[in-house]
């Protein structure tokens, strides 16, 4: 059997997550769930994630913001083709 290649999470976050535009976009959706936690729909814990309806992560206005199960949240195709689905 070959053996597993040891992962460099070092060299991961240098060469992606470290990156200004990343680290931007995870701001944003931390800020999302913090106002969301703020009028009491999520809590540290939960299961759920704040889900942004139209795919933008920079987008954190209330209308656009939801609580969804993780499973539910996570379970589409992420490419430009596929685009999330309409509910």
């Amino acid at each position: 059997m070959p053996t597993k290649k040891k992962r460099n999470y070092r060299k991961e976050y240098d060469n992606y997550h470290g990156k200004p535009a990343q680290r931007k976009k995870r701001s944003n959706r931390v800020l999302a769930r913090r106002k969301m936690a703020k009028v009491g729909k999520v809590s540290k814990g939960d299961g759920k994630d704040v889900d942004h309806k139209n795919g933008n992560a920079n987008d954190n206005s209330k209308k656009n913001l939801r609580v969804q199960s993780k499973s539910t949240n996570r379970s589409f195709a992420r490419n430009k083709k596929a685009g999330k689905k309409k509910k």
